[in-house]
């Protein structure tokens, strides 16, 4: 190979390097195994949670059961350890901004569902040196690369919600059944819910919201006037955790 060749193709090799390390790889999440037939599109994904018909079902945890089955999320006996995508808090935990003394006494003791809120300005994004975090720009949601995370754990820190968790030690010997048509983890990165996109792309509904027994919850595009979330949000009062600090959450609560 002739020295200026072997410059030529130095030169090319550098430069493609270089486009691949200022965007996100393509995650495996955004080539997921389920089929990609009839994808649901939308413009800016939204949630819309009913406490009070979620509370119906006592002690029903079908939509946890369901996200954390589908996305290979393990169970550890340790608390430390715990790794969740969709997850139950009390409500003064979930909505201290919002409560009072005076509040209905019911509401007070409800249990509301907890996840990633997808926000429209999401500081995780920011923080993340190394872009394993980002926010489509297709659809608003906020993905993660886990090939790309180098466990800093800045996104943590800088999430208000506590909706991100990091695996101290590997998840896939804690996996009772691990599903094909979802990656695992590893030890040393962090993971969050991504709205289901695998199955958004399938033209399938997130796998919380179909497990749902008593349909408290609503997935939507936003931004249609006549989605089923717009309708929710214009006839029911709604509120979000931690909107204050505009972060702008797509995740909102029927109370």
């Amino acid at each position: 190979m002739s020295k200026k060749t072997r410059r030529d193709f130095l030169k090319l090799a550098g430069l493609t390097a270089a486009g691949i390390a200022t965007k996100p790889i393509v995650s495996v999440l955004e080539a997921a195994q389920l089929p990609q037939e009839n994808p649901i599109t939308a413009k800016q994904w939204a949630m819309v949670i009913d406490i009070r018909k979620c509370e119906e079902e006592k002690g029903c945890t079908k939509c946890i059961d369901a996200c954390h089955t589908d996305h290979n999320v393990p169970e550890f006996d340790n608390p430390k350890d715990e790794i969740k995508w969709l997850w139950k808090e009390e409500f003064h935990y979930a909505f201290h901004a919002q409560e009072h003394d005076y509040q209905d006494e019911h509401l007070r003791h409800t249990h509301p569902l907890l996840l990633c809120n997808h926000c429209e300005h999401p500081p995780c994004v920011k923080v993340c040196p190394t872009q394993a975090t980002w926010k489509r720009d297709k659809d608003g949601i906020v993905m993660m690369d886990w090939h790309r995370c180098i466990g800093c754990r800045y996104c943590m820190t800088a999430c208000p919600y506590g909706a991100r968790s990091f695996n101290w030690c590997d998840p896939r010997p804690h996996i009772d059944h691990i599903d094909p048509a979802f990656p695992t983890r590893e030890r040393g990165v962090v993971e969050k819910c991504t709205f289901c996109n695998h199955r958004l792309a399938a033209g399938l509904m997130p796998s919380c919201v179909e497990a749902c027994p008593v349909d408290a919850m609503a997935f939507g595009d936003i931004e249609d006037p006549n989605s089923t979330v717009r309708q929710l949000l214009g006839d029911k009062f709604t509120i979000r955790r931690k909107a204050g600090l505009g972060t702008q959450p797509q995740v909102y609560y029927i109370v």
